[in-house]
C-alpha cells in the first residue's frame, strides 16, 4: 500500500518544503555569468518571455525580454522568481524507493526494473486497464504527445488523463461545441481594440497579470469594462460595471443578458443568418430569463444586468473572457457555450477586437490538451471515439485499430475507480492529485490503495509521498521544446542547463521505460525536435494543426500561431516531416470572414436551461465556498511553495470573510476559524475584506495537507467536460475552540521550512552538495 513512512515533520527535515532565497554564490554573482538564454516563464498560460543567466550549468539570475511581444518585458512576481526553483535543495538528484521507515537511494536500473516489473505484474493480473497514468500541462507539447503515445501503445492503457482536466476542458468542450475548434478566438493584440471587455469568472490581476496590461491600453482607448465575480478582485475594483453575482449562477446572468439583447434588437441578424445554425432554439430557450428572473438568482439587480446586456450588444467591438471561475463548475461548459451565444448572436467574432477568448490557467494548458494526453483525444485535438481519427493516428504510429485503446476515464474518474480497487497501479508525471483534485481526504484513501504507483518528478510532492518508485525529472529549463501560450501561440523553450546529479530529462525515462516493457519500437526518437517532427504529421489534418511549424520557423517568428496547416499536395499526404511545407503564416485570429470549424463552415448556437449547482447551501451548510488563486503562487504551490520570496509575499492561505459575516461569528482579521463541508475541515485565519460578498467565503488553493482548500470541495463533474466543481461548495465557519487553534498553529509552523536557518547536518547538506558538483 502506498502509505507514506514518514511524518510531517520528517517529510519537512529532509524534502521541505524549504525556502529558497539566492541562486548559487548568492546575488553577488548575479553578474558574473557565462550564457544568456532566451527562453519562457515556466508558469501560467500567458508564458511571457524571459531571458537566463547560466553559470557552472545553473541558473543565477535573469533578465527582462524586451523583444517578446507578449510581454515586451514585462514579468509577474512568479516569473522574476522562477530561477530559484533551479539549484534548490529540496531538488530531486537519484532516484529513490520508499520503504518502512523512508525512502532509500537505488540505481536507475532497479528503479526501471521495479517499476516495468509491477506494471506487467499488475495487468497481467488485473487487465491493461488496472494501470493508469496522469500528466501535466507544464510538460512541453512534444512531451505531452510522447506521454499520450507511450500510455497508449507501451503501457497500452486507456486509463490516461491529465491536470488539464482541472482547468481548460470546459472552455475546450464549450468552444467545439460552438466553433468546432478548441482555441482562444484572438491573438491578445486585439483586446486593445475592443470598445467594451466582458470578464467573468477571472481574477486577471493576480492569475494573469501581463493580461492586465492589454486591458488598461484597451481603456486607455475608451473601452468599458465589465466585471461579474463573486469577489471585487484587483481589476474588478476599477471597473465601469461591476456585477457581484452568487456563485454558480453564471449562467442565469448569461441567459438574461442574450435575453435584453434579442428583447431591445442588439442583434447581428445578417451574421446571425449567413454564419450561425440554431439561433431560434436560443431564442426559446432564453425566452423567459428576465434581468428580474435573474435578479432572484444572482443577487445583481435587474437594472445592472440590463446595463451589461446594453453596453456588450450596442458596443461595435468587444470581447468576452473568461476562466476557472466560469468553468469550474457542473456546468462549465453550459457557462461557456452561454458566452459563444453573445458573441454570435451580436456578431462579435472573427474580427479586429471582437472575440471570445478562455485565459488559459496552465503553462501549456493550451498545448497540452491538443496532443493527445488526455483520456478522450488524440494528437491534433482529434476525438478518439471518431473512427476516421483513430484510423490516421493509427496509420502515423503503425498500429492497428485493435491495438490502440478507446476512450479511458478522466482525472477525478481514475481516483474514484483506485478508491474503489479497480485500478491498482499508477504512474504519474509533474501533476500532485492530492493537492489539486477536490475532495483530499477521498484521494488520499485511494492513493493509499494502490499496488503499486512510480512517479516521475522533481520535487517529492504530496502526492509523491506516497510513491514506491520515484523517479527525478526534469525542470522546464532543463530540456528543449515547445509549448503553446493561451493566444494560440506556439512558443520555443530554450535549455540553458542539464538537469543535476543523477535526474534525467522527463522524455528520456519514458523512452526507458518503453523499452523495457518492450515497445521500443514506436519510440525512436533521439531528441525532443525528433518527437515534434512525428507530432507535425499526426497532429496534420486535426483541428490542432502543427504540421506547417517547425522549430526554425517559431525562433524566427517569435512564435507561431495555430492552426498552421499544409498548403501544397505532398505535404497533405506525406508521411515524411521533412517533406511538410512551412508556407502557411499562422491564425493569430480564428473565425474571420463568418467561417468556422465546421463542415459547413457555420458556428453553432446551443440553447442551456438553467439548472442549480450540484450542491447548494442550507440550514446546515448555509454558507457558499469558493477557491481561487492569489498572485505569488501557482496551481498546487509545489514550485511556488519552495520560492522564499513568493511564500512571504503570501505565507499561508486565508479565509476571506465580508464584515458582515465576521460580525456574525465575532470574529477579526487573523482570529482563527473552523470551515467544514460534508468532506472534511480546514482550521485556518480569516481576512475579514469587503470586497467579498455576505453570503460567500473564499479561499486559495495552492497549499497541501491541513492546509488545503480540496478537503472541502466537491467531486462532482460537468457531465460533458468532467471538470470537477471546485468553485461551488457549501460550507459552514465558526470561530475555532482554542483546541482547533492550537492545531491551526501547528500546522502552520510545519508548512515549511526557512533555508537560511537550516541547522547543521539538516539532512539536505547531501543533497546540496551534489547540486554544487
Amino acid at each position: 500500500m502506498a502509505k507514506p513512512p514518514l511524518t510531517r515533520e520528517q517529510y519537512l527535515e529532509t524534502y521541505g518544503p524549504t525556502l529558497h532565497y539566492s541562486p548559487p554564490g548568492g546575488f553577488k554573482t548575479v553578474e558574473d555569468y557565462d550564457d544568456l538564454v532566451e527562453t519562457h516563464c515556466c508558469f501560467c498560460g500567458q508564458q511571457c518571455g524571459i531571458k537566463l543567466k547560466v553559470k557552472d550549468n545553473s541558473i543565477v539570475g535573469f533578465e527582462p525580454r524586451y523583444d517578446f511581444p507578449f510581454n515586451r518585458g514585462k514579468l509577474c512576481p512568479k516569473g522574476i522568481k522562477r530561477y530559484l526553483q533551479g539549484s534548490h535543495p529540496d531538488r530531486l538528484l537519484y532516484p529513490m524507493k520508499r520503504t518502512e521507515s523512508g525512502y532509500e537511494r537505488i540505481s536507475w536500473d532497479q528503479a526501471l526494473s521495479e517499476t516495468v516489473a509491477k506494471i506487467q505484474e499488475i495487468q497481467a493480473k488485473y487487465g491493461k486497464d488496472s494501470f493508469a497514468m496522469l500528466s501535466g500541462v507544464s510538460l512541453s507539447n512534444e512531451k505531452s504527445y510522447l506521454v499520450g503515445k507511450f500510455a497508449r501503445l507501451a503501457l497500452q492503457t486507456a486509463n490516461l488523463d491529465y491536470n488539464g482536466r482541472l482547468c481548460m476542458v470546459s472552455a475546450g468542450a464549450g468552444n467545439k461545441k460552438a466553433y468546432g475548434i478548441d482555441r482562444a478566438s484572438n491573438h491578445w493584440e486585439d483586446i486593445t481594440k475592443a470598445k467594451v471587455i466582458f470578464i467573468i469568472g477571472t481574477n486577471i490581476a493576480e492569475c494573469f497579470p501581463i493580461t492586465t496590461d492589454y486591458i488598461w491600453r484597451a481603456r486607455d482607448n475608451g473601452a468599458k469594462v465589465i466585471y461579474a465575480d463573486p469577489r471585487m478582485v484587483p481589476m474588478a475594483r476599477t471597473a465601469d460595471l461591476f456585477l457581484p453575482l452568487r456563485v454558480g449562477s453564471d449562467s442565469a446572468l448569461l441567459m438574461s443578458m442574450l435575453h435584453v439583447i434579442i428583447r431591445d434588437g442588439l442583434t447581428d441578424d445578417e451574421f446571425i443568418r449567413n454564419h450561425t445554425l440554431g439561433f431560434e432554439d436560443v431564442v426559446e430557450a432564453v425566452r423567459d430569463a428576465t434581468p428580474e428572473w435573474a435578479a432572484k438568482i444572482t443577487g445583481i439587480p435587474a437594472g445592472k444586468i440590463e446595463q451589461a446586456a446594453r453596453w456588450y450588444g450596442e458596443a461595435e467591438t468587444g470581447m468576452i473572457l473568461h476562466a476557472r471561475g466560469l468553468e469550474h463548475q457542473t456546468k462549465g461548459v453550459d457557462n461557456v457555450v452561454s458566452c459563444a451565444n453573445l458573441a454570435l448572436a451580436t456578431g462579435k467574432i472573427g474580427k479586429e477586437g471582437c472575440g471570445h477568448s478562455t485565459i488559459t490557467g496552465q503553462g501549456n494548458g493550451q498545448g497540452g490538451r491538443e496532443q493527445g494526453h488526455k483520456c478522450d483525444q488524440l494528437p491534433g485535438n482529434r476525438d478518439i471515439s471518431n473512427p476516421e481519427h483513430r484510423a490516421y493516428i493509427c496509420d502515423v504510429w503503425g498500429v492497428t485499430d485493435e491495438e490502440l485503446p478507446q476512450k479511458g476515464l478522466s482525472a477525478q474518474e481514475i481516483l474514484n475507480e483506485i478508491h474503489a480497487g479497480n485500478i491498482k497501479g499508477l504512474l504519474s508525471i509533474c501533476f500532485n492529485p492530492l493537492v489539486s483534485l477536490p475532495d483530499a481526504n477521498f484521494n488520499r484513501e485511494a492513493l493509499n490503495k494502490l499496488e503499486h504507483y512510480t512517479v516521475i518528478d522533481f520535487f517529492l510532492s504530496e502526492t509523491a509521498q506516497h510513491a514506491d518508485i520515484v523517479l527525478p525529472g526534469s525542470l522546464h529549463e532543463e530540456d528543449e521544446g515547445t509549448s503553446t501560450s493561451g493566444e494560440g501561440r506556439v512558443i520555443k523553450i530554450n535549455a540553458p542547463v542539464t538537469p543535476p546529479g543523477e535526474a534525467k530529462r522527463d522524455w528520456e525515462i519514458l523512452l526507458d521505460i518503453a523499452n523495457r516493457l518492450g515497445r521500443g519500437q514506436y519510440f525512436k526518437f533521439n531528441n525532443t525536435e525528433d518527437i515534434f517532427n512525428e507530432m507535425r504529421v499526426a497532429s496534420r489534418g486535426g483541428t490542432a494543426d502543427y504540421s506547417g511549424i517547425t522549430w526554425a520557423k517559431v525562433e524566427s517568428n517569435q512564435g507561431v500561431f495555430w492552426p498552421c496547416p499544409q498548403t501544397t499536395e505532398l505535404g497533405r499526404t506525406t508521411r515524411n516531416p521533412t517533406e511538410l511545407d512551412t508556407n502557411h503564416p499562422g491564425t493569430p485570429r480564428l473565425f474571420e470572414g463568418g467561417i468556422f470549424y465546421f463542415p459547413d463552415g457555420k458556428a453553432r448556437f446551443n440553447p442551456v436551461k438553467w439548472r442549480e449547482s450540484a450542491e447548494v447551501v442550507d440550514a446546515d451548510y448555509p454558507i457558499w465556498f469558493t477557491t481561487g488563486r492569489v498572485v505569488s503562487q501557482y496551481l498546487s504551490g509545489s514550485q511556488t511553495r519552495r520560492i522564499g520570496p513568493l511564500i512571504d509575499q503570501f505565507p499561508h492561505p486565508k479565509l476571506e470573510v465580508h464584515p458582515r459575516m465576521a460580525q456574525q461569528l465575532g470574529i477579526q482579521t487573523d482570529d482563527w476559524v473552523t470551515v467544514a463541508t460534508r468532506r472534511g475541515q480546514v482550521i485556518i485565519q480569516a481576512n475579514v475584506v469587503n470586497t467579498i460578498r455576505p453570503d460567500t467565503v473564499f479561499m486559495a488553493y495552492h497549499w497541501g495537507g491541513k492546509e488545503s482548500a480540496n478537503l472541502l470541495t466537491q467531486r462532482a463533474l460537468d457531465p460533458v467536460s468532467k471538470i470537477p466543481e471546485f468553485k461551488v461548495s457549501a460550507c459552514r465557519v465558526h470561530k475555532s475552540t482554542p483546541e482547533e487553534q492550537a492545531e491551526g498553529e501547528r500546522v502552520k509552523a510545519l508548512s515549511a521550512v526557512t533555508e537560511k536557518d537550516i541547522p547543521a547536518g539538516y539532512g539536505l547538506d547531501a543533497r546540496r552538495q551534489e547540486l554544487r558538483r
